[in-house]
C-alpha cells in the first residue's frame, strides 16, 4: 500500500512538473510555430513546443525521482525500479495549441504499482490547474470538486473526440448521429484530459471517446472519479484505448449501453 507522504511527494512533483511545461508552452510558443511530425496521419501533427514541454518535464521527474518509470507521448519510455510510473501527456490539445486555441492541457499522472494514485492537469490559457491523489478527492486550485448532480440523458450536455484516420473518423460521426438525438447536445473540445476535467468540475455531464492512449486519459479519469463520476469503456470494462467514458452516475448508467450498441468501441 502507498503511503500518504508518498503520496504527497509525487503530487508536489507533479504539480511543479505541472507548472513548469505549462509555463513554457504559454509563454515560449513561437509566432511562427510549425509542424515537427505526424503520427497517426498527416494531421495527427507534433510540434517543436510538444517535444520541448516532454524534454522539460521528463529533466525534472529524472532530478526528483531519479528511480522512477515513465511514459510520455513524445517517446520518453523507461522501467525504473521503484514500483512509481509517470504516465506525461506534455501537450494535450496540440492542434488546438498549433491553431492558437485556448483549449490544451498538460497532463502528469503516476501510477504506484500499476493503479494510478496521483493526476494532475494543468490548463494554462483557462489559468487553472486540476489535481487529484487516491482517496482524497479532485480539486480546482483549493477548491474541491463535484460532478453535476443527477440529471436524466435527454440533459446531459456530453464531450467527444475524434480519432485523425479517416476511417475511424467515419465511424465516430455516426455514433455521434445515433447519439445527439437522445441528449441536450455534444461537444468536440479537442483535448481529453480537459474534457475529462470538465465532467469533474460539472461543465459537463459526460464524455466519451474511442482511440485514447493511457497519457491522455490517466490523470483526467483519476480526477473524474475523485470528483464522483463513474469512468470505464464497455460494460464491466476500464477505460482503455477502445473505449473511455466518464460521466456522472446517472448519466453512465443510460450512456454506456447506448454506447455499446452503437459500436463506439470499434471502427
Amino acid at each position: 500500500m502507498i503511503s500518504d507522504d508518498l503520496k504527497a511527494e509525487l503530487l508536489d512533483v507533479g504539480l511543479e512538473a505541472a507548472r513548469q511545461a505549462g509555463a513554457l508552452l504559454r509563454d515560449g510558443r513561437p509566432a511562427d510555430l510549425a509542424v515537427a511530425a505526424t503520427k497517426t496521419s498527416p494531421i495527427d501533427v507534433v510540434t517543436e513546443m510538444d517535444i520541448a514541454a516532454e524534454k522539460l518535464i521528463t529533466g525534472i521527474l529524472a532530478e526528483r525521482r531519479p528511480e522512477d518509470g515513465l511514459l510520455g507521448e513524445e517517446g520518453a519510455d523507461a522501467p525504473g525500479t521503484s514500483g512509481v510510473r509517470w504516465v506525461v501527456d506534455p501537450l494535450d490539445g496540440t492542434v488546438n495549441y498549433l491553431y492558437g486555441l485556448p483549449s490544451w492541457g498538460v497532463s502528469i499522472a503516476a501510477e504506484y504499482q500499476g493503479e494510478t494514485v496521483v493526476g494532475v492537469v494543468a490548463a494554462p490559457m483557462r489559468g487553472e490547474t486540476y489535481h487529484a491523489v487516491l482517496g482524497g478527492g479532485a480539486w480546482l486550485g483549493d477548491v474541491r470538486l463535484s460532478c453535476r448532480p443527477a440529471a436524466p440523458l435527454d440533459q446531459a450536455l456530453l464531450g467527444t473526440g475524434f480519432a485523425y484516420v479517416q476511417t475511424r473518423r467515419a465511424h465516430q460521426a455516426g455514433v455521434v448521429a445515433r447519439i445527439i438525438p437522445l441528449v441536450r447536445d455534444i461537444r468536440r473540445g479537442g483535448s481529453a484530459a480537459l474534457d475529462l476535467c470538465d465532467v469533474a468540475a460539472g461543465r459537463l455531464d459526460g464524455y466519451y471517446e474511442r482511440g485514447l492512449n493511457p497519457w491522455d486519459l490517466a490523470a483526467g479519469d483519476l480526477i473524474a472519479r475523485e470528483a464522483g463520476a463513474l469512468t470505464g469503456g464497455r460494460p464491466g470494462e476500464p477505460a482503455s484505448g477502445e473505449l473511455a467514458l466518464a460521466a456522472t452516475p446517472a448519466v453512465f448508467a443510460s450512456l454506456q449501453p447506448l454506447l455499446d450498441e452503437a459500436g463506439a468501441w470499434h471502427d
